[in-house]
């Protein structure tokens, strides 16, 4: 089997994957939009972690959470090459054409961190993108043995978090705990639990106005993009290699066979989802205790979201083979993932936050989840129109543009026209 190409040496599979990776993202992000910080992990911290909300958490937990992320680190890392291999081919530098987009992928990241939305990627993306271009010469077995060396890192790294976690929960539940030990501990799992009175503050920011948001970010959250490269750096990394390895095996890009697709989607996401079930049950039974909480999302779920996200990738390279009008949209998302990221950032904050609805902690987890399929029809509804228009989406044409400090063509000529030149 071959890769599957358009004109202009797009290929259609990493776009099919890119699209449907941006869109399962939003399933999960959502939640983080409409409700306060620590119900991202937590559903029992707000939004409600029974009947249907419990079941919007469950289906989430065990088949997207975690794993679209890791796909679309993946696909970043595949994109990286190809970006870079036609740089080359075009006679430009590999290495300049790329340090100037990640330069400024960075600088839209921030500008999304402090003014749109807290959980942002790209910056993240573009520090560690930068490094990973030290890594673009070798092997895909390479690639493999550095990811998984980063991976163990990051597991170490996360379960040494999550005893400390524990040491900090036991010390302040102790009947001779000092008011010391009782701070450290309520700083320790603000990420999963939070008092009432964070919580009033919270809500007061984010349905407030944009400058007020931006204010706040810029006065009291100010290193954290910086601090996330410590704690998110090697996962990322190593999905990037991850990535690198599958589309230099052309795993990624289509070339294996139908039977070792289907082979590595049937046993992936059968042992993958079977294993998330029973961590969400734990989960569940602890009553969403939180050094368990953090432990099984970032630790024990770790080699299945990776295993899941592979599963993923193979099981779209089986559906979309063949050419249809359904995989033109979803490829349609995936060359337009840069403004689908930052549209979904931007309509989210008009629905959740104060300048627009304002529902930021009206709704129940499942209500707030709804919103998920309307955003992803958006995204199908408009990138195959713009794009049979235009070369790129809005924010990739800027990207593209400010990387090359040129004003890039943008609408595309008709034939009539391209004819006669």
């Amino acid at each position: 089997m071959t890769a599957i190409t358009e004109p202009g040496r797009r290929i259609v599979t990493l776009d099919v994957i890119r699209g449907i990776a941006v869109m399962g993202i939003f399933s999960v992000n959502v939640i983080a939009f409409s409700h306060i910080f620590p119900a991202y992990m937590n559903p029992a911290a707000a939004g409600g972690h029974e009947g249907a909300d419990l079941a919007t958490w469950l289906v989430n937990f065990v088949l997207v959470d975690g794993k679209m992320r890791s796909l679309f680190s993946m696909l970043f890392g595949a994109s990286m090459l190809l970006v870079i291999e036609r740089a080359v081919a075009a006679g430009r530098s590999g290495r300049a054409t790329h340090f100037r987009r990640m330069i400024v992928l960075a600088l839209f990241g921030l500008a999304h961190f402090y003014f749109i939305w807290f959980g942002d990627i790209l910056f993240l993306y573009a520090i560690i993108g930068m490094i990973a271009y030290l890594f673009i010469r070798k092997r895909p077995k390479s690639l493999l043995v550095w990811a998984a060396g980063l991976f163990l890192l990051n597991a170490a790294m996360m379960t040494a978090s999550s005893a400390y976690f524990r040491s900090a929960d036991k010390e302040a539940h102790a009947a001779n705990a000092t008011a010391a030990e009782i701070r450290e501990w309520n700083t320790a799992v603000a990420w999963g639990a939070q008092s009432e009175e964070q919580t009033r503050r919270d809500i007061a920011i984010h349905r407030g106005s944009a400058v007020d948001r931006a204010e706040h970010m810029l006065s009291e959250r100010l290193a954290e993009p910086f601090g996330s490269l410590i704690f998110f750096g090697p996962e990322t990394l190593a999905l990037m290699l991850l990535g690198m390895a599958c589309y230099k095996s052309g795993f990624l890009t289509g070339e294996w066979s139908d039977r070792r697709y289907r082979s590595i989607a049937v046993w992936t996401l059968a042992i993958g989802a079977v294993a998330s079930a029973v961590i969400a049950w734990t989960t569940w039974r602890s009553n969403f205790y939180l050094p368990l909480v953090f432990l099984n999302m970032v630790v024990v779920q770790l080699p299945f979201r990776i295993m899941m996200a592979i599963g993923y990738a193979a099981l779209i390279i089986l559906i979309f083979r063949n050419p249809s009008w359904v995989r033109d949209r979803f490829a349609a998302v995936g060359r337009a993932a840069f403004t689908n990221y930052l549209g979904t950032s931007i309509v989210a904050a008009l629905i959740f936050y104060g300048d627009g609805l304002g529902l930021y902690q009206r709704l129940s987890r499942f209500e707030a989840w709804l919103a998920a399929p309307l955003v992803w029809l958006l995204m199908l509804a408009w990138s195959k129109p713009w794009l049979d228009r235009f070369h790129y989406g809005p924010f990739e044409w800027l990207w593209r543009s400010l990387a090359r400090w040129e004003w890039q063509p943008m609408r595309k000529r008709s034939p009539a026209v391209a004819a006669a030149a």
